[in-house]
């Protein structure tokens, strides 16, 4: 997994290597190990190649929208987008709620639309209710 990261010189796209095999708590050691190697501009090219999936935030730049382009040869990205206060129709009745908006481009070729709209689901319960994957709900 890659995550876009921001630095004095541009982004750049640092892999999390076997992901797949860490908890929480390492996942967000080695993305801050990772964070800091890119702004210290320390990062080698091994450290950006190989990735397959990479998770991008615009959010912390105030970003509204948008469509995230992949990266070759890299199967998907997902964008994600500033929190921001929304109306939305709630039981028939108008209300103010925190609206983040995410956006996934993937490669048909590989991906079906299905799955990812599954996945999009999941990424939806889990920023209502962080609980459900915090503990496995």
């Amino acid at each position: 997994m890659s995550i876009a990261v921001a630095t004095p010189k541009g982004l750049v796209v640092p892999v999390l290597r076997n992901v797949e095999t860490m908890n929480y708590a390492q996942i967000e050691k080695e993305l801050a190990s990772l964070g800091e190697k890119a702004r210290d501009n320390k990062l080698a090219v091994e450290d950006m190649e190989g990735g397959t999936f990479t998770i991008s935030n615009g959010g912390v730049f105030g970003s509204v929208f948008g469509t995230p382009i992949i990266n070759p040869p890299q199967s998907a990205i997902l964008g994600m987008h500033g929190i921001f206060d929304k109306p939305v129709a709630i039981n028939g009745k108008v209300e103010i709620r925190p609206i983040m908006q995410v956006a996934l481009t993937y490669d048909h070729r590989l991906i079906d639309g299905r799955e990812a709209v599954t996945f999009l689901r999941k990424i939806k319960s889990s920023v209502e209710d962080p609980r459900t994957i915090l503990m496995n709900i």
